[in-house]
């Protein structure tokens, strides 16, 4: 180096009398690098008097090193020119590389919670994001009716009922389409264990003589003969069996009489089974079905979701698990039956008057009017396949958005299965064509997938979720559910996790209604609360339900509406013509606005750098809660003190919902303030929003009694909801109400919640923990 800075200095006539150095550091503090420039002359090497010199000058006993004059030789003129190549081609390399690295760190934009779209959003990155309104448009114009009607008749089937060949084929057009949009592709195979009306024989029922063998069963039902007296019970609700009783009407052995609809037959089932009834007769009424008098019907009664042989835990085949029962199965005999043969039962019932609110027959019936029920359901084994695409992100890959849709159906299924899979498959299309033809890169992942078994409950995708729930819980951020999308014309009804409640939002006031371009969705359903007129409960049939209740994952179904349930599920009439009907012929528009609807809340999550998780309605849902529980505490204390000591104290539990509240604007002021410029960060904010559905999951309820382990929104004792309801039960001496089982439940009840805010809060030392 001594030599060439010697030739240099020769070459512009002169001595090296000083020369720059530049000391590269690494800052410690951050990603910066630091360059260091100091002037250091001749005597400065010599003399090292701040240890430079000695540094640098190894020989330091030796005498002072003298530049010899030397001339400007091709030599010199040659070695300088390579020093000076050599020289530009690292600085070359130093600037690409530092330029790369800036381009390829992610920054995450400061947002907050709640999220506001008119707040400007700092698109850069190591995904460069594209502009919002760009991706909305791009969705947009890769879906349309036309292309809906082409996939309509791709995917439509008459016999594709799980497990059958139908079944297997249609997973194989799914899987085919996966693969042509270059998606990456996998199967998921169980051997589930489910219920099948007899192979020889029929069930039965018998009244008055006169015996009836209908071909529409409940699967899961409970096996064998029964004889009973008949009571009818309007829908089988708690409140229409509470009627029943304030009438003073016994329900023991009795063969309950239901009308379809209001909940599910499995609810109904399980409400008679608690009354000790001996078996249930559900039928459509004319009142409200109008699909012929000999329509049968079909369905299951498993008060859960997924194989009922195998709760808890998935039924893949290599594993041997001890005989199990889900807690869920009935006791009882169920059975369908049609509206004829209902109404030749109803119209000779004796007894007491019906109340005039339930109207459509006069009687309830009488110990005199004997029913025997016969079932002879066949248990057998299924294999199943559950289809899967993935779209992978660019910078969280392994954090994703999961879109499904059930494949089987009993009948034809066009509005339950088809419909459903068409938007599935044509989402999958769109957003890869808009990745590769127009430069879309989401950040997350998409999960496509096509579930099988969904008539028995959900079966397909709940043994996914059993089967890797360590990870999904961790992963896998929201479910997007894409049964039943269209169903009517003059309705939009969502149902979903609180946590969604403002990506819905926005998405409703993004999207364009089917019936006029003109105005949103938000301006034609929502009226003058949104929440009010568009959402309602995520019910427990509702394929989305598990992904909420039993695994932790913040969910969502939605669909186009008439102001009843759709008639046609359940039934061999669930055709496109029907649905043409209920649709006035608007089924591909309506699709396309269902569509748009899912995907761009997919996309929406898979976009931003925040994910649109709002945590404020939890905390007005368990205030609600906590409120009410106060209320009635107190009240039992007053009128039965004896049930309630005074020692039992309102305080813990009302500590533990204000610490999640304090948790929930603690990190609502973290993203607010902090300097995302760090994927990390935004990384980190990310998973500790991910966690909120999860730690409300119980963690003292059993998998097997208590699947829907959710404190909120699940069911059984372990619930807020349970705990009001049993200090109902306390209150007006209920003899099944229990005051030790209640104080364990409430203890369990205020450590979930405190758990959870635990969680939120972050490290360890920034808990906020009073109890």
């Amino acid at each position: 180096m001594d030599q060439a800075r010697s030739t240099i200095s020769k070459i512009f006539n002169g001595e090296p009398r000083s020369y720059t150095r530049f000391n590269l550091t690494q800052n410690m503090e951050g990603d910066n690098s630091q360059v260091e420039m100091k002037l250091s002359s001749d005597m400065d090497e010599e003399v090292g008097g701040n240890g430079v010199g000695e540094h640098l000058n190894h020989n330091a006993g030796r005498s002072p090193y003298v530049v010899r004059k030397s001339g400007r030789t091709p030599k010199n003129i040659c070695f300088l020119a390579a020093i000076t190549l050599l020289v530009f081609i690292i600085g070359y390399l130093i600037g690409y590389l530092v330029h790369r690295e800036k381009d390829l760190t992610p920054v995450c934009a400061a947002s907050a919670l709640p999220f506001d779209d008119r707040q400007a959003i700092h698109e850069t990155g190591a995904t460069p994001l594209m502009d919002w309104d760009k991706v909305k448009i791009l969705l947009s114009e890769k879906l349309s009716a036309p292309n809906f009607e082409d996939v309509f008749s791709e995917f439509a089937s008459n016999d594709h009922r799980a497990g059958s060949p139908g079944d297997e084929e249609l997973g194989r057009k799914v899987l085919k389409k996966f693969k042509q949009y270059n998606m990456g592709t996998w199967t998921d195979e169980h051997f589930v264990k489910v219920q099948e009306p007899p192979a020889s024989g029929t069930n039965r029922v018998s009244f008055n003589g006169v015996e009836e063998r209908p071909s529409g069963f409940l699967s899961y039902s409970a096996i064998g003969t029964v004889t009973g007296a008949a009571l009818y019970a309007y829908y089988g609700q708690a409140n229409d069996f509470r009627v029943l009783q304030d009438k003073n009407i016994d329900l023991n052995g009795r063969v309950i009489l239901l009308r379809a609809g209001k909940i599910s037959y499995a609810e109904k089932v399980a409400n008679a089974a608690r009354l000790n009834a001996s078996a249930v007769l559900i039928y459509p009424d004319p009142e409200s079905y109008s699909i012929g008098k000999d329509t049968q019907l079909f369905g299951h009664v498993h008060l859960g979701s997924g194989d009922p042989y195998t709760p808890g835990f998935p039924s893949f085949n290599h594993t041997q698990f001890p005989p199990v029962q889900s807690s869920g199965l009935p006791s009882i005999l169920a059975q369908t039956i049609t509206a004829r043969m209902a109404e030749n039962i109803t119209r000779q019932l004796g007894g007491q008057t019906v109340p005039g609110e339930w109207g459509g027959m006069s009687k309830l019936g009488d110990d005199k009017n004997i029913i025997t029920v016969e079932v002879n359901n066949v248990p057998i084994e299924k294999k199943i396949n559950n289809v899967f695409g993935v779209i992978k992100g660019f910078v969280d890959a392994d954090r994703y958005v999961v879109l499904g849709a059930q494949r089987d159906a009993w009948g034809p299924g066009f509005a339950r299965s088809t419909v459903g899979t068409s938007v599935l498959v044509e989402l999958a299309r769109s957003i890869s064509e808009m990745m590769k033809n127009d430069g879309f890169k989401p950040r997350r992942s998409i999960v496509f997938a096509s579930w099988s078994a969904g008539e028995y409950g959900s079966v397909g995708a709940t043994e996914w979720l059993e089967g890797y729930l360590s990870s999904l819980s961790m992963k896998a951020f929201s479910y997007i559910n894409l049964d039943g999308l269209v169903t009517g014309l003059n309705g939009f009804k969502v149902s979903a996790s609180p946590l969604l409640n403002s990506l819905i939002e926005s998405t409703l006031r993004e999207v364009k209604s089917p019936n006029n371009p003109a105005v949103t969705l938000h301006a034609q359903f929502a009226k003058s609360n949104w929440e009010t007129s568009i959402l309602e409960p995520l019910k427990l049939d509702d394929a989305a339900y598990p992904f909420l209740a039993f695994s932790g994952i913040p969910s969502v179904s939605f669909r186009f509406s008439t102001t009843s349930d759709y008639q046609y599920y359940g039934t061999m009439l669930d055709t496109r013509e029907k649905l043409n009907s209920a649709t006035s012929n608007q089924i591909s528009r309506l699709t396309v606005t269902a569509a748009q609807f899912a995907g761009q809340m997919a996309l929406r999550l898979v976009h931003d750098h925040l994910l649109r998780l709002d945590l404020r309605k939890y905390d007005s849902i368990i205030r609600t809660h906590v409120a009410e529980i106060n209320r009635r505490v107190l009240t039992v204390q007053r009128l039965q003190p004896q049930m309630l000591p005074k020692a039992l104290t309102m305080q813990w539990l009302i500590s533990a919902a204000g610490s999640y509240s304090r948790a929930a604007r603690s990190l609502t002021e973290i993203i607010q303030e902090s300097n995302l410029e760090d994927i990390q960060m935004c990384r980190k904010l990310n998973d500790r929003l991910m966690a909120v559905e999860r730690n409300f999951l119980s963690p003292y309820a059993s998998p097997r009694d208590s699947p829907f382990r959710h404190i909120l929104v699940g069911s059984g004792p372990h619930t807020l909801k349970a705990l009001s309801n049993h200090l109902e039960a306390l209150r007006t001496g209920n003899p099944e109400a229990d005051a030790d089982m209640f104080r364990n439940q409430f203890a369990l009840a205020t450590w979930a919640i405190q758990g959870c805010a635990n969680s939120l809060a972050g490290d360890i030392w920034s808990l906020d923990n009073e109890i």
